[in-house]
């Protein structure tokens, strides 16, 4: 909030664009992560809210959010665990992913360039969904 507020003194003559990185916890529900889910999904309002306050003041200044999820990087080892334990976890993961693999974190990378980039010069208080296709509705994705 306050990155934005500051950002948006220093950016409003020239204009320009945030990305804000919230998660795909942002847009469900998760019981067991409650205030992590709680504080994505504020990041996800706030960046369309001030989009629309730029917009409205004439600011040029772009805000979109991107939603990263399963994307393998070290917050996942506390739950993926360690060994032989850790492939079956992994592989059950990956199962409920329409694409069938956890993402990397240049995925996450390459999302964020084009928000920031010219090439989305008409994109504002979007939010973009990294996660391998799983919001798009991998419950019904059959056991192989």
């Amino acid at each position: 909030m306050f990155g934005c507020k500051y950002a948006i003194k220093l950016m409003k003559e020239k204009g320009g664009s945030i990305v804000n990185v919230s998660s795909r916890s942002g847009v469900v529900g998760i019981p067991g992560a409650v205030a992590y889910a709680w504080s994505k999904a504020a990041i996800r309002n706030h960046t369309k809210s001030v989009a629309l306050h730029c917009a409205e003041n004439g600011y040029k200044i772009r805000f979109n959010s991107v939603h990263p999820a399963t994307i393998m990087t070290p917050m996942w080892d506390a739950m993926l665990g360690e060994g032989e334990q850790r492939q079956q976890i992994i592989e059950d993961v990956e199962f409920g992913i329409p694409l069938g693999h956890f993402g990397e974190p240049i995925d996450v990378v390459y999302g964020i360039l084009y928000l920031a980039s010219n090439e989305s010069k008409y994109v504002t208080g979007t939010e973009l969904t990294i996660d391998g296709g799983i919001l798009a509705g991998s419950e019904a994705k059959p056991r192989k």
